[in-house]
């Protein structure tokens, strides 16, 4: 029999596994409801999301870890009000990426969305390699160089990368590298970044109201409540997950919602995929296999492992 303390842990793995997974279904979902919000604008959904959102994720933190961590936060800011300033600056590069994730779906572009996210972990380790002088494995190396060759491809066969791609694999990097130099990454950061975002919503949707291009109706109500309950249980999932979880298993974890998010884009939403869109994935596939094997080798070389995770949108 497990000893009482290994059963404890063995049992919040797989809490933590039941999280992770939860939580890339419900963000897969999400990409499904911008559509169903017709004739709402990205920026109008955004700005609906983070107003319906908030007080659910308060709710689950509450009710669960409990707030302590937001009281936290706002004394370091107390003693160092320029962390004011980063996290109004964190909340906005935040703003960027969840109107895409509202945007993409109803204008045609998940798939390129979609492709962010799967180049999303290969960034970061770019931005490991020349912000912060961390080296590369080999198996780092060749998941890169793949990487490169889908993006060359791309280039090759479009001319470009495309826009919600490049957004999504180059902006969350640089929330990312800020959150963490200024030790703002916490679920406590996470809920003052919407309360943040809060006031800004509102006038959003107040001006959208007065000037009559407010399209939002009663009929949008289930809708909009929807919204709210997925993204708060989404992003709670997500952050429940990462404490819960080894480092290595939950960045592992984390790729599985690119992969939903190609599923729904191409299965769901319709959008088209050519025999040509395979020199583009294919490359990225394998990069992202590669770099999931990269903590199984490392444990067997008794090497601690890291593995990069993306974000919740």
């Amino acid at each position: 029999m497990l000893a009482p303390a290994r059963l404890r842990a063995a049992s919040g793995v797989g809490m933590g596994v039941v999280a992770s997974i939860g939580a890339s279904v419900l963000f897969g979902a999400l990409f499904l409801l911008p559509p169903l919000l017709a004739p709402l604008t990205g920026l109008e959904i955004v700005a609906w999301r983070v107003v319906v959102m908030l007080p659910v994720l308060v709710a689950l933190f509450a009710a669960t870890v409990g707030l302590r961590d937001v009281g936290r936060v706002l004394a370091r800011i107390r003693r160092r009000p320029v962390l004011a300033l980063v996290l109004v600056a964190d909340a906005a590069l935040l703003s960027v990426q969840l109107w895409l994730f509202g945007w993409a779906p109803i204008a045609g572009h998940g798939l390129d969305t979609a492709t962010g996210y799967l180049l999303l972990p290969l960034a970061m380790v770019l931005v490991g390699v020349v912000l912060h002088g961390e080296r590369m494995s080999r198996l780092r190396v060749v998941a890169v160089v793949a990487a490169l060759v889908g993006v060359g491809a791309a280039l090759a066969i479009g001319g470009s990368v495309g826009f919600a791609t490049a957004l999504v694999a180059f902006g969350y990097p640089v929330y990312f590298d800020l959150r963490r130099r200024f030790g703002l990454d916490g679920p406590g950061a996470t809920v003052l970044e919407q309360l943040v975002l809060l006031p800004v919503a509102v006038v959003v949707l107040v001006v959208h109201a007065a000037t009559g291009a407010g399209a939002a109706s009663w009929g949008h109500a289930p809708m909009l409540a929807l919204l709210g309950v997925v993204s708060g249980a989404a992003l709670w999932m997500y952050l429940s997950a990462s404490r819960l979880l080894p480092f290595g298993l939950f960045g592992l974890l984390t790729y599985v919602e690119p992969v939903l998010l190609v599923v729904v884009s191409t299965v769901l939403l319709g959008e088209a995929v050519g025999v040509v869109d395979a020199l583009v994935y294919g490359p990225i596939a394998v990069a992202l296999v590669v770099l999931a094997l990269e903590p199984w080798a490392a444990r067997r070389r008794g090497e601690p492992t890291t593995t990069t995770q993306p974000i919740p949108h």
